[in-house]
């Protein structure tokens, strides 16, 4: 029987309006839109910290039978399959050489993978654990989405990575249950159940994956998901799939998404660890243990709303004045600060320059598969040399800075080295620094930071009997503040419209339909002509010809991806009903794109007003 987990609740507002069955009843819970940020694009960046905490907040909320049925972190169900899938680990950890973890994902979840994988091999002196990318090592550093629409690329890359194991645990991560690339590498391991135990990591309901047809590919997501859950019956498959509530910024699963699979992955991979070095076994206590201390960490990151929302105004107003944000890190800290820079190009359409992250070492400390990719663009220059030679002379007062840190590490004398060569071009220098109550940053380093964010660990934390919970909390607290950061500066910018990404890059076949989804809801167009208003705005003219309509989406999506303000020029030649090139040419009049669309916008108000009045009655009812 399950351990009682009514001390572990959290308490979140209710009642939660995305989870009434009213609430965009056409959306999975990935893709809808967040109650709690509907007004974020109006909101101060005091206010955007602390929508932001309330929406990761809910990623601790219990369950609640009274709204709807669906699983949490803490149901029974999802931590028995946690329980079970940790056994699992801890019989392939017994054998590294014929055995083998592997993570897989797209964007945000592939670099998680890969983030984990490493912590886990170098922790604890294994090679237990490997990784796969969509787009392979290059997506590490910048937005590679469209091979997220490869299931064939996915099944080549795990066949060559576990080729000469015995056994595979794979566990697939597709924080919507929509990633073709995923879907095929499990497709794979459960035609070879001798060989694969597949697991399933996402933040739906089953019957909420991907419906459509994968281009060139036999099943869709739901079909695969529907089949791992007839072999999960039989304790052949395992899915985690907790609901975690809609992203604050609505289908940004670099967010929410994100935050839960690292805590659930670590807190199942922990657990393993802990049994098999003390010889004990895997129980739904430990696993409770490891989530409370976790959800700790998000009251102690968010004690310090003042400071971060102090960054968060600073680097959006470096964006809003064409300056940039730099995140100058150290160890797992600076491989966080690259995430986040990365994921910043396709959510908000912006330029990998505008939002960059540097490590210590550069590859040589990410040390990932490919080795040193610095050879192969501006982009992949990620280490501290390479910012003093390459940004530093072109840092202007615009420009807002920010160093990750730990107080434990012995780099106080290189951090303050570098903070002194960046004092002189801008004073717009912060720092997030994690310690324990018995650390202090020394006086002449604190004067160096305008704003210091210090997150003070207690003691109590610092270790989970050997099995360094404190070095992943401290990671997902600084994801959290680097989130805050990167989603406020550019919401502060004009970027995002009530709670949608308006400006995102159209790069792979989700976000076309995500893109193609927002303009019909703010326009009240037909489908048709909204799908026509993007092509026109894909391929820059007003008369499409009948081989362009006739073109596979993948063909669209090929043009699109590295072209800028499709959305917002679709939505303004929509609400104006004028061509596409009066369109841009207001767009580039305007360059806050939230004034440009909302200046139009009488459909998209009077949408939301029906959304919140249809939830309102809802609940009364």
């Amino acid at each position: 029987m399950m351990k009682s987990t009514k001390r572990f609740e959290h308490e979140t507002p209710h009642p939660r309006k995305w989870e009434l069955a009213g609430y965009e009843p056409m959306l999975s819970i990935t893709e809808k839109s967040n109650p709690i940020t509907c007004t974020i694009d109006k909101s101060d960046s005091v206010q955007i910290v602390q929508l932001l905490k309330e929406c990761d907040a809910e990623i601790f909320q219990k369950e609640d039978n009274r709204v709807t049925n669906y699983k949490t972190l803490y149901s029974e169900s999802i931590l028995r399959t946690m329980v079970d899938t940790s056994k699992q680990v801890q019989e392939l950890l017994k054998d590294p050489e014929d055995n083998l973890i592997v993570l897989s994902g797209c964007g945000t979840s592939g670099r998680l993978a890969f983030l984990l994988a490493s912590s886990f091999n170098n922790l604890f002196k294994t090679s237990s654990y490997g990784y796969i990318i969509a787009g392979g090592d290059k997506a590490l550093i910048t937005s590679q989405e469209l091979p997220e629409d490869n299931p064939e690329a996915g099944i080549n890359m795990l066949i060559k990575i576990s080729e000469r194991k015995k056994k595979v645990m794979f566990i697939g991560i597709s924080c919507g249950l929509s990633a073709p690339f995923v879907a095929g590498q499990l497709d794979v391991c459960m035609n070879n159940l001798d060989k694969f135990i597949p697991v399933l990591v996402g933040f739906n309901p089953i019957n909420m994956a991907r419906p459509e047809k994968i281009d060139g590919w036999h099943s869709t997501f739901l079909q695969v998901a529907e089949r791992i859950q007839r072999l999960e019956k039989l304790s052949k498959a395992y899915i985690i799939n907790p609901a975690v509530g809609p992203e604050g910024i609505a289908g940004s699963s670099r967010m929410k998404g994100g935050s839960a699979t690292k805590i659930l992955l670590e807190t199942i991979f922990l657990a393993a660890h802990k049994a098999l070095a003390n010889n004990t076994d895997i129980t739904d206590g430990c696993l409770l243990d490891l989530l409370r201390s976790y959800e700790k960490a998000h009251s102690i990151t968010y004690s310090h709303n003042e400071t971060i929302a102090a960054v968060v105004k600073q680097a959006g107003a470096s964006l809003q004045q064409n300056g940039h944000i730099y995140y100058i890190g150290w160890k797992s800290l600076g491989v966080m600060g690259i995430i986040d820079a990365s994921e910043c190009v396709p959510t908000f359409g912006a330029d990998f320059s505008h939002v960059r992250g540097f490590i210590n070492n550069g590859f040589k400390e990410m040390a990932n598969n490919d080795g040193d990719m610095s050879t192969q663009g501006p982009e992949f220059a990620i280490s501290h040399e390479d910012f003093l030679k390459i940004v530093l002379p072109t840092i202007h007062t615009n420009d807002t800075i920010v160093f990750i840190f730990t107080l434990d590490e012995g780099e106080v004398s290189e951090i303050e080295k570098i903070a002194h060569q960046i004092k002189v071009s801008t004073d717009n220098l912060f720092a997030i620094s994690h310690g324990t109550v018995w650390q202090h940053m020394p006086k002449e380093l604190k004067e160096l930071f305008s704003i210091t964010i210090s997150v003070t660990w207690p003691v109590t934390l610092s270790n989970y009997e050997g099995c360094y919970i404190q070095m992943f909390q401290r990671e997902l607290s600084t994801k959290w503040i680097l989130n805050a950061i990167s989603t406020g500066a550019h919401v502060l910018k004009g970027k995002v419209y009530y709670n949608y990404m308006i400006d995102l890059k159209v790069s792979n076949s989700k976000l076309f339909g995500r893109a193609l989804y927002i303009i019909q809801m703010f326009t009240g167009q037909t489908r048709p002509k909204c799908f026509e208003r993007l092509l026109q705005a894909i391929y820059e003219t007003d008369e499409l010809s009948e081989k362009i309509k006739n073109l596979e989406i993948s063909k669209h999506i090929q043009r699109a991806a590295t072209m800028n303000q499709i959305v917002p020029a679709a939505m303004v030649a929509l609400m104006r009903n004028c061509p596409i090139s009066e369109a841009k040419a207001r767009l580039a009049s305007c360059p806050i794109v939230r004034e440009a669309i909302s200046e139009f916008d009488i459909q998209g108000q009077k949408w939301r007003a029906d959304q919140t009045e249809a939830a309102e009655d809802e609940m009364d009812g």
